[in-house]
């Protein structure tokens, strides 16, 4: 796989990034370990986890896998939502930060986290309080580098600003919901990226497996995220979603492509992504995502295939502006 740079730090990564959230829960330790050896095998070297998967379980395994290749990898975690049942035990404030820090790198058995990730925003603890706690980090060698997951585009550039007056480390990748059902990235999110150079690995490219091929209107497979889990169900349960999810699966399939694999592609393929995040419970899984880094995405596919599904409106809603129809510029 050709390799990318990571936004500005200087740091080149895959262009699939290997999210571990199976790890511990849907796959057990030996298939964690081959899937782990397949992507290693494939050529990536980028793996994303969270405190929270599996209960912790995810990064006890990815940092035994990580053990003998620890310099040859990019590994991220993440925190905020609740690690325990203790009042303090979630949030984005100095005190959960220090206390799930040390737990991630205990479980991931490494010194340092190569990027860390505010999880969500945190509506009650200040911004400031956050970034000169994991700015600490980052001059202790813990954190390589921050992120932000789940950010608005406003709440970066917030984080980015306060960074700036205080000489305290940026935000220099993000992690936002972005597939071809929800494109509200579109809007500011991956326009800021660009401008402000920045690292973007969606998660989530194939809409919660909606956008596999299994899915429809009166087409529903037995078992699958969207199936089992009512978080997945709620952010992919709407009719023109699964109407989308029809039109495109046809269209993948008469042009020869596995769905999943297109869908991966496709987002990959915006200027302002670096890797999506891809996905797998098993060996099986992941040889039909892999094939995302083979398809070659013209941008006529990519405009095809976004005409599949509604354009967001630009930020500003004027929509004039994407026409004939607006303020001639000099």
């Amino acid at each position: 796989m050709e390799m990318k740079y990571l936004g500005r730090t200087g740091i080149r990564v895959s262009p699939l990034c290997f999210g571990t959230m199976t790890f511990g829960k849907e796959s057990d330790e030996a298939e964690s370990a081959a899937v782990f050896g397949r992507c290693r095998e494939a050529g990536l070297n980028f793996f994303d986890c969270a405190d929270i998967y599996a209960g912790g379980r995810s990064e006890e395994i990815l940092g035994g896998l990580i053990r003998d290749c620890r310099d040859d990898v990019v590994i991220t975690s993440k925190f905020y939502f609740p690690t325990g049942a203790g009042p303090n035990d979630q949030g984005a404030t100095r005190y959960h930060l220090r206390a799930t820090l040390e737990a991630s790198l205990r479980r991931l058995g490494t010194d340092r986290i190569d990027v860390y990730f505010i999880h969500r925003f945190d509506d009650r603890t200040p911004l400031e309080e956050t970034l000169r706690a994991l700015d600490d980090a980052v001059r202790q060698g813990k954190i390589i580098h921050i992120g932000a997951s789940n950010f608005a585009a406003w709440q970066v550039m917030k984080g980015l600003g306060l960074a700036a007056l205080h000489e305290w480390a940026p935000f220099q990748v993000l992690q936002p919901m972005y597939s071809l059902v929800k494109r509200q990235a579109e809007c500011e999110i991956l326009p800021m990226a660009l401008a402000e150079g920045l690292g973007v690995i969606p998660f989530s490219p194939m809409a919660g497996g909606l956008l596999s091929g299994k899915y429809g209107p009166g087409r529903m497979p037995a078992t699958g995220r969207i199936v089992e889990q009512k978080i997945v169900q709620t952010r992919y349960g709407e009719g023109w979603m699964l109407e989308t999810a029809e039109r495109f699966t046809t269209f993948a399939r008469e042009r020869g492509f596995e769905p999943a694999a297109l869908a991966i592609a496709w987002v990959g393929a915006h200027s302002a992504v670096t890797a999506p995040i891809i996905g797998a419970r098993n060996r099986a899984q992941l040889e039909t995502v892999l094939r995302a880094a083979e398809i070659k995405m013209t941008p006529e596919l990519r405009a095809e295939i976004s005409a599949l599904s509604p354009e967001p409106p630009p930020a500003t809603d004027r929509s004039e502006e994407r026409t004939e129809h607006h303020f001639p510029i000099r």
